[in-house]
């Protein structure tokens, strides 16, 4: 349990992870490192021994492969990489693909005309040869020596002619890497890794001399160019093994402690799964956390509302066994879990304000629809691949609509208030409608990120660098996106008479120019009238393009002449990610995108969902970041990911049953409470790492603990209004300042990383000194209020009003005159005051009217000339409070419990009764207690 002392505390911590490829070798220990170790995959095939080996003499016999042995080569040596040939801009007038994955444009670059690069008649003449032989003429450094195994298999492979074929490429069924997976004992061990080419043609071949390595953590275990792994701190990472376009990450880990058998005592898959990983690292999990600990994550990470304090007692109070699970069950059934799960859905799928800014003629509800037509189906528990086609596959109008039938439903539907209506339309084509979202290559781009998880941008100029993904697999799958048009002017071909014939309406008949046509057309959308709205269509391409067809019908005419026929033309066609089946183009490929999808071998589907359910419950995923599933960054957990997103397709993708079978593991309710073997854990999930809460979350949060209970029950029971559910994401182009301060998505595309949940300062000076927080604290339909109603004093809010302030200054004016006349009267000889009382009389009348208008009392004449002092000074506070109905007590059980969700302990009771019991204004202790409260880290972030 975190907890606060008399001040409030905060810990902004900021951590940054870096991959690099790493170059980096290690002395050989004596002690070798506990290695996997599988069966030869086909003991009938010799492998081919490793070039370093075959090419050791000058006169031997073999052609090196120009796509097998050359071109990799080349990238070991580093001529393709990013600091020599293969930037953007090349290196001494000569440029390589990147990488050297683009085999035809690397062949030509080195065959260049007066390039000299390569150079068959004069061999060893090619500058391929004599540049990194020399350090003064190359300024990459000298690479190789003369009369080495690298410098003999470049001179062979020009010396035999140089040759490369792209119609005859090899094709790498597998790269075998042994050990499979490598167990460290202590700091500084060695192991050697061995990959061997598995290719089509059944051949084998040692490949290790050829390969680049890299390391995801140096400090646990670092690689050198030759593929040696060296030990280092304690934990685990992977090594990375890249050849050809296959990428082989290897696990690596040295234990924290001795093995653990925990894993036999787990009683569900998730459990036993991490428990299984833990037990090779010898990491002891943490404790199961406590209820209050449990009822208020839970709540926050699967609702984004903070638990109401009344709820809180009921939960603790309860000794039900299984009130964990029923508490899930209530929180799935509940309306804040649909709102906020539609807005982090809202996220990863791109709906933004800005983006649809010309998607609908009516101005704001674009991002209104989208969110409510998420939250409904997420409400009813729709499957989450039926989600996804309704996007996916989504048509403008319903079965049936006319054109016309269209704009009049889409015209109520955009009313405030009507986006119920819009839900219940089957399909969401607002998602291709984006102002961003236009060029195949963006929704390329954007359809892996929403549905795949898969960063496939770098393949759009060149083969991925840490996945199998090569431009010709990006421009094959950005062709599936060319046929759908969705603009707000875009209609089907059977509506455009009754487009016209809207437009008529609404301009009376005037010809207006497209500025004035689109504001006449707000204007009438607004005040409800049925006017025309764009829709989604595909073009279906029968051609693949003019200049073809301007070819074809020269070659036409030209085999008429010689009385011979030309074959047709081939159908447009694109490629699903990674499959070599053809989709055509000549009718609306989106069923079978859609029917890949939800295919149970689809390799990316349910794991993208499932890590990001995940990641929201832990903070990180299974494969962290969430939108970056590659081959390099492979989980932390392959076993439990694969087995969640299996379940999840068995389950008929039932989202609340993923959130059920996560938070009811005991790995999600481990404490925060670390051991001495988790301390330092981030990512095999053995104790509950503190994050800060999202954006809207906090916002919410923050809300709920200063309002009333009569303003946090309407928001409760209202979630519409609530930031979780897009109550105030109505324009994110004037974003509330707070949402952008924590790091709210700013959705510009949809990938993760637009949202935000590291500390700032920024977020700490909010809490604590903005306007917006002191005006929350001070309300009169806050809590502070509602407190100070129950103990019987005036809220904070009533003693800073500068007219209340005046009135008490001339009030106590007023009455330091009149005891000034008193005393002066009782000075005055008893015989002489009998002259001298009407005056002091008719005095006293006029003061006490004043008094009275004030709205205060003054004590009778008779009581002040006895007693003077009986008259003390007037305070605020009227004299009539009323009786006070909670003890201090109570009060800071109940900010305590609005606030942290738990009751206090007996240090923090009795440090905020003494207090609140030595200040001068108990309503301003209150409020400085509560203000404690929302500052404290406990209040904003997970435990």
């Amino acid at each position: 349990m975190i907890r606060i002392g008399t001040k409030p505390t905060f810990c902004i911590v900021v951590a940054m992870c870096v991959l690099l490829l790493g170059q980096l070798g290690a002395p050989v220990s004596a002690e070798p490192a506990k290695i996997s170790t599988p069966k030869p995959t086909d003991t009938n095939t010799k492998t081919l021994a490793p070039l370093r080996e075959r090419f050791q003499s000058a006169d031997v016999t073999e052609a090196p492969d120009f796509q097998k042995h050359v071109v990799p080569l080349l990238g070991r040596l580093g001529c393709n990489g990013r600091a020599c040939h293969g930037s953007f801009q090349g290196r001494g007038g000569f440029q390589l693909s990147l990488f050297g994955y683009d085999f035809k444009s690397d062949h030509a670059a080195l065959h260049e005309e007066n390039c000299g690069r390569v150079d068959v008649d004069d061999i060893d003449e090619s500058l391929i040869l004599v540049k990194p032989l020399d350090a003064d003429m190359h300024d990459g450094g000298k690479r190789f020596d003369k009369g080495s195994w690298q410098h003999h298999v470049l001179r062979k492979w020009i010396a035999s002619g140089a040759e490369f074929n792209p119609n005859k490429m090899h094709l790498l069924e597998k790269l075998e890497v042994i050990p499979t997976e490598i167990s460290f004992s202590k700091q500084r061990e060695t192991v050697q890794l061995t990959a061997t080419a598995h290719w089509q043609d059944g051949t084998m071949e040692d490949v290790t001399q050829l390969c680049r390595f890299s390391t995801n953590d140096e400090s646990i275990a670092a690689i050198d160019e030759l593929g040696e792994v060296t030990s280092g701190e304690k934990g685990d990472t992977h090594v990375v093994v890249y050849y050809d376009n296959a990428v082989v990450p290897i696990p690596v880990l040295r234990p924290i402690g001795p093995k653990r058998y925990a894993a036999s005592e787990a009683t569900t898959a998730i459990d036993r799964l991490v428990l299984e990983k833990l037990d090779k690292l010898g990491v002891a999990p943490s404790d199961v956390c406590t209820d209050a600990e449990f009822l208020r994550r839970v709540s926050l990470d699967m609702t984004g509302v903070l638990p109401a304090a009344d709820f809180v007692r009921e939960f603790l109070a309860d000794t039900s066994p299984n009130k964990r699970a029923t508490l899930v069950d209530e929180l799935l059934d509940s309306p804040a879990y649909a709102a906020w799960w539609a807005t982090r859905m809202s996220d990863w799928t791109g709906n933004s304000d800005a983006q649809l800014n010309n998607a609908l003629p009516v101005r704001g509800a674009a991002s209104r629809l989208w969110h409510e037509w998420l939250r409904v189906r997420i409400d009813q528990n729709m499957p989450y691949d039926q989600i996804v086609q309704g996007i996916v596959e989504a048509k403008s109008r319903q079965e049936g609509e006319s054109y016309l039938e269209y704009c009049e439903a889409m015209t109520e539907a955009c009313q405030r208030g009507n986006e119920n209506l819009f839900a219940e339309r089957d399909g969401l084509p607002l998602y291709w409608a984006r102002r961003n979202f236009q060029k195949p290559e963006d929704r390329a781009i954007g359809f892996a990120y929403a549905f795949l998880g898969v960063r496939i941008e770098c393949a759009q100029c060149h083969k991925h660098p840490f996945d199998r993904w090569s431009k010709n697999d990006f421009d094959k799958f950005s062709k599936l996106f060319t046929t759908v048009r969705a603009s707000q002017n875009g209609i089907g071909a059977d509506a455009k008479e009754q487009r016209n014939e809207l437009i008529k309406q609404v301009t009376d008949g005037k010809k207006l120019d497209n500025g004035e046509l689109r504001r006449a057309i707000y204007r009438a959308a607004a005040q409800g009238e049925t006017v025309p709205f764009g829709e989604l269509f595909v073009v279906k391409q029968r051609t693949v393009n003019k200049t073809l067809l301007e070819k074809r019908k020269k070659l036409i005419a030209k085999a008429k002449q010689n009385g011979k026929k030309v074959a047709p033309l081939p159908i447009p066609s694109g490629h699903i990610l990674g499959e070599s089946t053809a989709v055509p183009l000549s009718t609306d490929p989106r069923p079978a995108l859609m029917q890949w999808l939800r295919s149970e071998t689809n390799p990316f589907f349910a794991k993208a969902i499932v890590n990001r359910v995940w990641a929201n419950y832990f903070g990180i995923g299974i494969v962290d970041p969430t939108d970056d599933m590659n081959m390099a960054n492979p989980p932390s957990n392959t076993p439990l990911l694969d087995f969640l997103a299996k379940q999840f397709i068995h389950q008929k993708f039932d989202l609340k049953w993923l959130h059920r079978e996560i938070v009811l593991s005991a790995t999600y309710q481990r404490s925060a409470e670390p051991n001495e073997t988790n301390r330092h854990d981030r990512v095999n999930f053995a104790r509950h790492v503190p994050r800060r809460l999202p954006a809207e979350v906090v916002y919410d949060a923050v809300v709920l603990a200063t309002g009333s209970d009569d303003k946090a029950s309407q928001l409760r029971n209202e979630v519409d209004q609530m930031a979780i559910a897009e109550g105030l994401a109505q324009n994110r182009n004037k974003r509330d300042f707070a949402m952008e301060v924590f790091g709210q998505s700013i959705r510009e595309s949809n990938c993760d990383c637009d949202r935000s949940d590291s500390p700032s300062l920024l977020q700490a000076i909010y809490l604590r000194n903005d306007a917006d927080m002191h005006r929350r604290l001070s309300s009169d339909d806050g809590w502070v209020a509602q407190a100070c109603e129950s103990l019987g004093v005036d809220a904070p809010s009533n003693r800073i009003d500068p007219k209340k302030v005046a009135t008490l200054r001339a009030a106590n004016g007023l009455r330091k005159q009149i005891l000034t006349k008193v005393r002066q009267f009782n000075q005055i000889p008893k015989v002489r005051q009998a002259n001298t009382m009407p005056k002091v009389q008719r005095e006293y009348q006029r003061a006490k009217s004043k008094f009275n208008q004030f709205g205060f009392d003054i004590p009778p004449l008779k009581k002040l000339l006895t007693n003077p002092n009986s008259w003390q000074k007037v305070e605020l506070a009227k004299q009539d409070s009323e009786k006070a109905t909670m003890t201090i007590d109570a009060v800071i059980e109940e900010a305590y419990m609005r606030t942290l969700s738990r009751f206090p302990d007996r240090e923090e009771t009795a440090i905020a009764t003494d207090y609140i019991d030595t200040s001068t204004s108990k309503s301003d202790a209150v409020q400085s207690l509560l203000w404690a409260l929302v500052n404290t880290k406990e209040f904003i972030i997970t435990h």
